[in-house]
């Protein structure tokens, strides 16, 4: 039988799914989240749902926030269902579902006025997010805040109404202080190198273009710790509502299917005090910064790299990737010879060992990760994920071999076709672009390279230019599953420059 999701019908779910041990009436918002994706409710949410199992510090459940057209949708569907989210945790050996309620409430937009009023409340302690690598309007060449974004120059002339997370942020705070109440913590979840930092940036450098002092103000009170998240957290489908309701008798508008692995490694900087978080595994280190190059550069670079081989040869899921020989072979030997050799130490951490680990990951048929989740953005991840590898690897005078051809199968995509000819959907902000330089690379490879905002100084160096031109013209040659031979037997290295 299956019972819609709802307070109501906890008994009834509690037969095929964990619920929550906490009274939800109990809990009070001390955080406001921006972004309730399914990131989010997978990661920083289920681990204050394991907290307040404990029945530990209710007073720093969530209340959500959004300011883009589809979090309106996500409100309506978490409302209708009392804001309880069914978790389903996939392993290569088992399976379980459960129902979290670690928040209270959703905001969105065009209630602004609304959201700003919340940032203002002295109960909210912490304001976290994950909005996405590409929204934090930093220039990827320069890495320093894009003040010439429309959405910045809009905030900008009218920072009483704003309408970006980071507008919003500066309202919040400006009411605060106003009224004599201490700033709130920001806490960035987005994958992005020294996450802290750049959210720092770009909120200072928003309030900058209006009101300089209270920028100065911005860096000299308010906390950014930086942080570490990790958790393979595919997007929700029909696929995943029907297991849910097939499986687990729970009719959720929008369930989250994710692994069961989990990691959180976060700055302890929290002026106004945190929730108990370190008793449900999340780990507190006075820097974060190997942590966080650790996981971007092997995981999410290694994300990057399989992506755009396993498309062009028309592979959707990321198992089915990480079953071709070919790919498989290529992801170790690109992490082993090249990213991994110029990842730092990480404190009582085996790289090798990381790195087995994420082959498992990868590897998990149950959790239904797709490769076209993968392949967008290609334009903010590759900048983050890839290139400060190829730029680490150029500036020690070492191979880029394996960088290139990820690089090049990059720009073989934008191409727009599979090698077997059939047509590719683009999901990059700047795909336009992108797919018109893939195109003149035909006949010029380095008009792809030319794109400064994504390749910078790497772009230019010879030793770079040498190695892409050869991997493109594999690629278009001989195709993408014979380069790949040809990169794992050395051919590739052999017949560059």
């Amino acid at each position: 039988m299956t019972r819609k999701l709802s307070l109501a019908n906890l008994a009834e779910i509690e037969r095929t799914a964990a619920v929550p041990a906490y009274r939800r009436d109990q809990l009070k918002a001390g955080i406001l989240h921006f972004g309730v994706g399914n990131f989010h409710r997978a990661h920083q949410a289920v681990y204050l749902h394991e907290l307040f199992d404990q029945g530990r510090d209710l007073d720093w459940a969530i209340l959500g926030c959004g300011v883009m057209p589809s979090d309106r949708l996500m409100k309506e569907k978490l409302e209708s269902q009392d804001y309880l989210t069914t978790i389903v945790e996939q392993d290569n050996h088992r399976s379980a579902a459960t129902v979290t309620g670690p928040m209270t409430g959703m905001l969105a937009a065009p209630d602004f006025d609304a959201i700003i009023a919340a940032l203002e409340d002295p109960a909210i302690r912490i304001v976290s997010m994950t909005i996405t690598e590409g929204g934090y309007f930093i220039d990827p060449a320069t890495g320093k805040f894009d003040p010439n974004h429309p959405a910045m120059v809009a905030d900008a002339a009218d920072p009483a109404h704003p309408k970006s997370v980071f507008g919003l942020i500066i309202a919040g705070l400006k009411g605060r202080r106003a009224a004599g109440i201490p700033p709130f913590t920001v806490m960035c979840c987005d994958n992005i190198p020294g996450n802290g930092e750049v959210t720092e940036a770009t909120i200072t450098g928003l309030a900058r273009l209006s009101d300089p002092d209270f920028a100065h103000w911005i860096h000299a009170n308010v906390a950014f710790p930086n942080a570490m998240v990790d958790r393979i957290t595919p997007a929700t489908g029909e696929r995943e509502i029907a297991i849910a309701r097939d499986t687990y008798g729970i009719d959720d508008a929008w369930p989250v299917f994710c692994e069961e692995f989990k990691q959180w490694v976060l700055e302890d900087k929290f002026p106004l005090g945190r929730p108990a978080l370190e008793k449900v595994g999340v780990t507190f280190v006075p820097d974060v910064a190997p942590y966080e190059l650790m996981k971007l550069r092997i995981l999410n670079g290694g994300h990057a790299a399989i992506a755009y081989p396993a498309a062009l040869l028309d592979i959707h899921f990321v198992h089915e990737a990480m079953e071709n020989a070919l790919i498989r072979g290529f992801l170790a030997k690109l992490e082993r010879e090249e990213i991994i050799p110029v990842v730092p130490p990480v404190p009582d951490t085996s790289l090798e060992d990381y790195f087995r680990l994420i082959e498992s990951r990868f590897s998990n048929p149950k959790i239904g990760d797709t490769i076209p989740r993968l392949a967008q953005d290609g334009s903010n991840r590759q900048p983050k994920f890839i290139l400060p590898s190829t730029a680490d690897r150029l500036a020690r005078d070492l191979d880029v071999t394996g960088l290139a051809l990820v690089s090049a199968l990059w720009c073989r995509y934008l191409e727009g076709t599979t090698d077997s000819g059939k047509p590719i959907v683009f999901n990059d902000p700047s795909a336009e672009r992108l797919h018109a330089a893939a195109l003149r690379s035909q006949s010029d490879p380095t008009a792809f390279l030319a794109l400064g905002d994504i390749f910078g100084a790497i772009g230019t160096d010879p030793r770079f230019v040498a190695r892409f031109t050869r991997a493109i013209g594999s690629l278009r040659s001989i195709g993408t599953a014979a380069t790949l031979k040809q990169y794992l037997d050395g051919k590739l290295a052999d017949q560059a420059g």
